[in-house]
């Protein structure tokens, strides 16, 4: 059994929806703009959550997702503001652009090991989020453009060692970001990747970092010391002139 693309979409009134347990497959858009939907269950045939198919779910507090979901689509949870836990699947291989774009309720977020990508926009502006956890023996290796861009409340992550990519302003406007531990898998820091992260105070670049896009650390006024390697350009980088080069 299936629910059809857009088959409720503004459906304004709906405050809950019980899915019967045959339904295996959830057309893209299906429950977009049910902008009074509390809360609802997914059904354990289903394999895929279509792009869009709770976007605008303003009201929206709780989902349980089944272990059968391998694949989460493009705005999938865009904007779903109320929305203050959701667990990833562990078959989920990639999360994808502006999934939890907007998520602004959203408190803490585990990623699986499965996950070998976060792709731009994913967790873009999510403002309450607190607390990024990588499961043990990550697969990760990229962090999108603007992935974690706004992420206000976050104090700290520390990035599994299978990360090769930081992309272009993907932690900018961490404004509460104090420490990043940053892997020697990386090899990339992107263009204003940590560009109005007041708070950081000191960061250490591995050795295995070939390259930092401009701006990547500009307007970061509490970052007293940046450790880098010697053969990594400074220039452009961002940093106030005070900040304390520490070279190796």
């Amino acid at each position: 059994a299936s629910i059809g693309s857009h088959a409720f979409e503004g459906c304004h009134s709906i405050k809950e929806i019980t899915i019967p347990s045959l339904v295996a497959f959830i057309g893209d858009s299906a429950f977009s703009d049910c902008s009074s939907l509390l809360e609802i269950t997914i059904p354990s045939l289903v394999e895929v959550i279509q792009k869009y198919t709770f976007d605008k779910c303003s009201s929206l507090m709780r989902i349980n997702l089944p272990s059968s979901v391998s694949q989460i689509g493009n705005y999938a949870f865009n904007k779903c503001f109320s929305l203050v836990e959701i667990s990833i699947p562990s078959s989920v291989t990639e999360i994808n652009d502006s999934t939890f774009k907007g998520c602004s309720s959203l408190l803490s977020i585990s990623i699986p090991s499965s996950v070998s990508s976060i792709h731009s926009y994913a967790f873009y502006q999510c403002s309450s989020l607190s607390q990024v956890l990588f499961e043990d023996q990550s697969s990760l290796n990229l962090i999108g453009n603007s992935a974690f861009y706004g992420c206000s409340s976050l104090t700290q992550i520390k990035l599994p060692s299978s990360v090769k990519q930081i992309g272009d302003s993907s932690f900018a406007d961490c404004i509460s970001l104090i420490e990043i531990g940053i892997p020697s898998s990386v090899t990339e820091i992107g263009s204003s990747a940590f560009e109005g992260c007041t708070s950081l105070k000191n960061v250490s670049i591995p050795q295995s970092v070939t390259q930092i896009g401009s701006s990547a650390f500009k307007n970061c006024p509490s970052l007293t010391q940046i450790t880098m390697p010697s053969s990594v350009s400074s220039d452009n980088i961002g940093i106030k002139p005070n900040t304390k080069v520490v070279r190796f």
